[in-house]
């Protein structure tokens, strides 16, 4: 059987937002093997969902026979991108990018075959850290008009808190990306977030000018619910793809609790189950459209994962579900006699389990009868725990409908 298009499987699948030249697009990647990119700014020592998106479409474009470059954008972390941005990014030190950019690596490896050169991950600071300021004005800023940066979504949205010329240089040096991997590498497309389409154009159009090369840009979907509103932020913060930040239990439950109407546009975005399967966990109804969770959770999870991870993720969760509190994979947070004293206040409790941020949160949940302890609800803002709650030294905190944590007595 003919191998599909890659660009109409990502279609299919709902990744792709904005092409520069659809049809242009379509042809080449239908007519050879193509060499692409995709940026990462190492601004943080874990990826989050939010480029986990990113990371499955260089997956599926090389699992059809292209070339991916997951670039490691070193070099730009250190001004800082002004897109969707309501104030300038913290400038950190270079020791500390490279880290992240160690860690980002380690989550590329479990997608993508680095072996033979069948992908890359060069790191931008290798070329934009050797520029001369004079010659790269001279050679690629004349090249940008100020007028239309000004016009871009990425500088507007952010002319009324204040933008600095730090920042507005980030366009260019994204730009010169392009047009050095299209020269180092054959590069013919960059791929990004949708509010990276103003960057991407900027690179487009330096490398023709520059070179007279014709490269394409393709942006995809952000990763929204079905009111628009974005996913992967939970109450500790974003989704986070490393386990010491998200345990891969809290990763497994995030997805084994969104709304029914996300879950087709979950299955189809994050996993790699066929899209005639994907149809028809979508359309399930009721008490049905739960398998379809279980399915997405265990899935991304193995992904991100292991299959080991998922596995026990799915049994902690269908242990509570079930009304059992035995499972070993619940999260828990150990507490010392010395800690616990005479007693511990169940909102202080909570903050030590990182369930609650703020005493007023906790004082507003046990108001609203939403936690209880061992199985019994908390009905007072004052109340405690002592020695005597603690059952073979375990005692099991639920906040809500769904959220479990066990504090073990050490």
């Amino acid at each position: 059987m003919e191998k599909r298009n890659v660009f109409d499987v990502l279609k299919e699948r709902g990744y792709i937002e904005q092409c520069t030249h659809e049809e242009e697009i379509r042809d080449l990647l239908g007519k050879e093997s193509v060499t692409f990119y995709i940026g990462f700014d190492p601004t943080a020592d874990s990826l989050h969902i939010g480029h986990y998106i990113q990371i499955m479409v260089m997956s599926i474009m090389q699992q059809h026979g292209h070339k991916p470059i997951a670039l490691l954008g070193d070099g730009t972390t250190m001004i800082g991108d002004p897109s969707d941005r309501t104030g300038m990014r913290s400038v950190m030190t270079f020791e500390t990018i490279t880290q992240n950019a160690e860690n980002f690596k380690k989550i590329f490896e479990k997608f993508l075959d680095f072996s033979d050169g069948k992908a890359i991950m060069p790191r931008n600071s290798e070329w934009l850290l050797p520029l001369n300021y004079l010659e790269f004005m001279r050679d690629v800023g004349v090249h940008f008009s100020v007028n239309k940066m000004l016009a871009a979504d990425c500088y507007k949205n952010r002319m009324e808190q204040g933008l600095t010329f730090f920042e507005f240089g980030y366009m260019l040096m994204q730009s010169y990306d392009f047009y050095v991997l299209n020269q180092k590498y054959n590069c013919k497309m960059q791929f990004g977030g949708n509010d990276q389409w103003s960057n991407i154009i900027g690179g487009i159009e330096l490398t023709r000018k520059k070179s007279g090369e014709q490269v394409y840009g393709m942006t995809f979907s952000l990763l929204t619910n079905s009111e628009g509103k974005k996913m992967g932020k939970t109450e500790k913060g974003a989704l986070w793809l490393d386990r010491n930040k998200t345990t891969p239990y809290e990763f497994y439950q995030y997805w084994r609790n969104i709304d029914d109407a996300d879950v087709e546009k979950c299955l189809a975005l994050l996993t790699f189950i066929p899209m005639d399967e994907v149809r028809r966990l979508g359309a399930l109804e009721g008490a049905e459209i739960n398998k379809a969770k279980e399915i997405l959770a265990y899935e991304v999870t193995k992904l991100i994962h292991s299959e080991e991870d998922a596995v026990k993720a799915q049994e902690a969760a269908r242990a509570l579900f079930g009304g059992s509190a035995d499972s070993e994979n619940i999260p828990a947070t150990d507490l010392t006699a010395d800690e616990l004293g005479d007693g511990m206040t169940v909102i202080d409790l909570m903050i030590k389990a990182n369930l609650i941020k703020t005493k007023s949160e906790g004082r507003r949940l046990i108001e609203q009868s939403g936690v209880s302890v061992n199985d019994n609800i908390v009905d007072d803002i004052a109340a405690t725990v002592s020695k005597s709650d603690f059952e073979d030294g375990k005692l099991m905190i639920k906040k809500g409908k769904k959220t479990y944590h066990r504090i073990k007595l050490i």
